[in-house]
């Protein structure tokens, strides 16, 4: 688990990167082909850098040194602190998703069927756009894969009863093969003679087995 502190302090050192480079986040955004949401991400140690992106943010930020790079690119502890939902922007943006939500999941099962929508593989960007009424207005975009939900059947049990099955198969074949083998007495001596047909009727194991085969 990554410590609170330390953190902090790589993310105030990349936000700083950020600042002194005079970009915005879709400016970085539009230079790494990544989503201004995700650049956020990459900055807040939410999101891990890939060595295939890493160049290109570090074209975009400068000030990046190769030790926040490295850093960067290590696996986040993601998480967030129980009091950022008291800050207004978040506030609203978790009581609009809790207000729609009950509507959006209908949505979600109407169109695509009992599933939900990843955050995993998932693409969200902030947009800045004009109103008809000339006002500016934000625009917020969740773009998940659908993921339905999966039938917990249980293997262990699919298991067991082909396994049984098969066992009562087989022990219904081998007493087949014992009665007609014990209509010709040629064969039957031979075979009892050599313990074979020990083996077949797993009389070693099971010698009730013989007691039960018809004469």
């Amino acid at each position: 688990m990554e410590d609170g502190g330390a953190r902090a302090a790589v993310v105030r050192r990349l936000m700083a990167a950020k600042e002194e480079s005079g970009k915005s986040f879709s400016d970085v955004a539009a230079e790494t082909g990544l989503t201004n949401v995700y650049v956020a991400q990459l900055l807040q140690r939410q999101a891990q850098l890939k060595p295939d992106t890493a160049p290109a943010l570090k074209a975009a930020l400068p000030a990046l040194t190769d030790e926040l790079v490295d850093l960067m690119m290590q696996p986040p502890f993601r998480s967030y602190h129980p009091d950022i939902v008291h800050e207004p922007a978040i506030y609203r943006l978790n009581e609009a998703v809790m207000h729609f939500g009950e509507s959006i999941k209908e949505i979600i099962n109407e169109e695509f069927g009992d599933g939900i929508m990843s955050a995993i593989d998932f693409y969200c960007s902030v947009d800045k756009v004009q109103g008809a009424d000339g006002k500016d207005r934000v625009v917020v975009t969740f773009d998940g894969k659908y993921l339905p939900y999966t039938e917990q059947v249980c293997v262990f049990i699919q298991c067991f009863t082909s396994s049984l099955a098969s066992f009562i198969l087989v022990n219904l074949v081998l007493v087949c093969i014992v009665h007609i083998w014990k209509q010709v007495p040629f064969i039957w001596n031979i075979l009892e003679y050599n313990g074979i047909i020990a083996c077949l009727t797993y009389y070693k194991y099971q010698p009730e087995l013989i007691r039960f085969i018809p004469s």
